[in-house]
């Protein structure tokens, strides 16, 4: 490769980089644009860990033979199991154990290869393999996000050449650095919507992160908490609570989410979410079949736990509809996105009258009237109840027992 070449490629990756390119679009075009400067590369292989509560990290696979990038793969934790065994197979896994940057294999050359994916692409003809671990400093990194593993194969025969080496060594170190920005906006999206909820995360990473920036919306409210929370955790071992709260918090989320509503804060053994950004009545019909998806999902659950010797409990929904201010609440280094106004005192207020009343579902008299009319019909009031804190007393609702129990 020429100089000039390969400026031109260190030009392209730098520029996708700052424009937001995908990863593994990265690496396709960078591989695309090797091969037409007469690097003979064949196939090439991206690795980079993220921070993720589900996957340790994402791989991305260029090959000269198909027109169509790969699919990403999410890998799990290497922490344990056949995963950890596989990872301590791999050349990347030598490669850090030795302390070594780069290292090439003669793929043509070796009768065995120590390494089964490489022992693979041997098999498919590949002759020549140079491998890189470019790491990151501790400035640099993000949770376990501390290096760039890739790997580069040729099928030519004579393998790579001196020069295809010396360039691969200026070119890769960009490509990374390309690849580590675009996994880190992943990241920030990915900690945004973990922790804030999808809307409210995207809302912040866009930029919303004004103290005091608020909009008056009008919001379906869910506030669920889980029966005889206290005494269950008095009960067992404190190492249980937590897998415990997972179990249940999981299934409520699961449930909001697979209907459209945000999740925005856990409080303990509760949970608070919004319906929003809809027509009223579908805001309340998406709350009503996130309900009912939930009472299908618990009985699963609690099937499970009672197979398994633990304990069960079941999960008390209160339902409001009413005005809110959705934003930023706080002070100058610390902010909440979240909901706030009289409307969320009283659906918390709502919730609390479960266990009085001896429902699982309680709704206001302002949810039952944004209802469609087929909901409505299936509903009864449970009388008007002074609530903490709420100044008029409020009709609250509950579904109809006979057509439940029907």
């Amino acid at each position: 490769m020429k100089e000039q070449q390969i400026r031109d490629i260190l030009r392209w990756v730098s520029e996708q980089g700052l424009q937001g390119l995908k990863e593994q679009d990265l690496l396709a075009g960078f591989c695309e644009k090797c091969l037409a400067a007469g690097l003979p590369v064949d196939r090439a292989l991206g690795i980079i860990d993220t921070l993720h509560p589900e996957f340790e990290g994402r791989a991305y696979q260029w090959l000269s033979d198909s027109d169509e990038i790969p699919e990403v793969l999410h890998y799990g934790s290497t922490t344990s199991g056949e995963a950890l065994a596989n990872w301590q197979r791999s050349v990347f896994f030598q490669m850090l154990q030795q302390q070594q940057g780069e290292h090439r294999i003669r793929l043509a050359l070796e009768q065995h290869v120590p390494f089964p994916p490489l022992e693979r692409l041997k098999a498919e003809g590949h002759a020549d393999c140079l491998c890189f671990v470019h790491h990151f400093t501790d400035r640099g990194r993000v949770g376990a996000m501390d290096c760039f593993y890739s790997n580069w194969t040729t099928k030519n025969a004579r393998g790579f050449s001196g020069e295809d080496m010396a360039a691969l060594r200026v070119l890769v170190p960009t490509l990374a650095l390309a690849v580590k920005a675009a996994s880190c906006m992943r990241i920030i999206g990915t900690l945004a919507n973990v922790y804030l909820g999808e809307d409210a995360g995207r809302r912040v990473v866009e930029g919303r992160i004004e103290r005091g920036a608020a909009e008056r919306i009008e919001a379906v409210m869910w506030f669920s908490d889980l029966r005889n929370f206290t005494r269950i955790s008095d009960s067992i071992a404190p190492e249980e609570v937590i897998p415990f709260l997972n179990d249940y918090s999981g299934t409520v989320i699961g449930a909001i989410h697979d209907h459209g509503g945000s999740v925005l804060k856990l409080i303990g053994d509760g949970v608070l979410a919004i319906f929003s950004d809809r027509e009223p009545a579908d805001a309340c019909n998406a709350a009503i079949a996130a309900e009912r998806q939930l009472r299908l999902m618990l009985t699963e659950l609690n099937t499970r736990r009672l197979e398994e010797g633990k304990p069960v409990t079941d999960v008390s929904l209160g339902l409001h509809i009413g005005e809110v201010f959705y934003g930023n609440i706080g002070s100058q280094d610390r902010l909440d996105f979240t909901v706030v106004g009289p409307a969320v005192n009283e659906v918390s207020r709502i919730v609390a009258m479960c266990r009085s009343v001896e429902r699982q579902v309680i709704m206001s008299s302002e949810f039952i009237a944004a209802c469609p009319p087929l909901h409505r019909a299936n509903t009864v009031s449970l009388g008007r109840f002074a609530l903490r804190g709420i100044a008029r007393a409020k009709e609250l609702f509950t579904w109809d027992p006979e057509i439940a129990a029907g």
